[in-house]
């Protein structure tokens, strides 16, 4: 009997490192955690490229409709800057990135030159609303009402896109960022500019 508690003794770290780690399989809050402090590190920092030749695309029509059912198509969007997110409830990369897409939210939201479609991919449409209600987020809840163009969304969760003013992809990021940098918005800025 009390060669158990002997061998936790001389192995606590094995057992801490255990725990960790079924917590962490089990847990998309836990993931979403460690996630986030990676992205306070710097490391996953959103960039805007230079217009190259990839840039110049304009990708197919696509539609979206908000939780009243209206609908709305990125063709109608021209003349405005447009951050694309797709994300679901269930993914962790989405869950750690989404305080920072909030952040960018509140700061940009009443700017009528630059529109949120924060696309939910969710099979059951209740669960994405459910997590926005539960973290108290307020950015707009969409989903597709259109087939999702193969040149904005290729199964990727979260991915993030910025169309400009001329609907042309700028920015087309696989994987989670941190939106809530200045630098990020400095690029906003630049782009709302031109």
């Amino acid at each position: 009997m009390n060669k158990f508690p002997l061998w936790i003794r001389k192995n606590w770290s094995t057992v801490i490192m255990i725990a960790v780690l079924i917590l962490l399989w089990g847990s998309p809050d836990a993931k979403a955690w460690v996630m986030r402090q990676m992205i306070s590190t710097g490391l996953f920092n959103s960039r805007i490229e230079e217009k190259t030749e990839k840039s110049s695309l304009v990708p197919p029509n696509f539609s979206v409709k908000n939780e009243n059912g209206e609908i709305t198509e990125t063709s109608q969007l021209r003349g405005k800057v447009v951050f694309i997110n797709f994300w679901a409830s269930w993914c962790p990369p989405c869950r750690a990135e989404f305080p920072s897409v909030q952040k960018f939210y509140d700061a940009y939201k009443t700017n009528q030159n630059l529109v949120f479609l924060t696309v939910n991919l969710d099979d059951e449409i209740i669960l994405g609303k459910k997590y926005l209600q539960k973290e108290k987020f307020s950015i707009p809840f969409l989903v597709p009402d259109s087939s999702i163009p193969k040149e904005l969304y290729s199964g990727s969760l979260p991915t993030t896109i910025i169309l400009d003013k001329t609907g042309k992809i700028r920015m087309h990021h696989s994987g989670m960022a941190d939106y809530s940098k200045d630098s990020f918005y400095h690029e906003i800025e630049t782009l709302l500019k031109e």
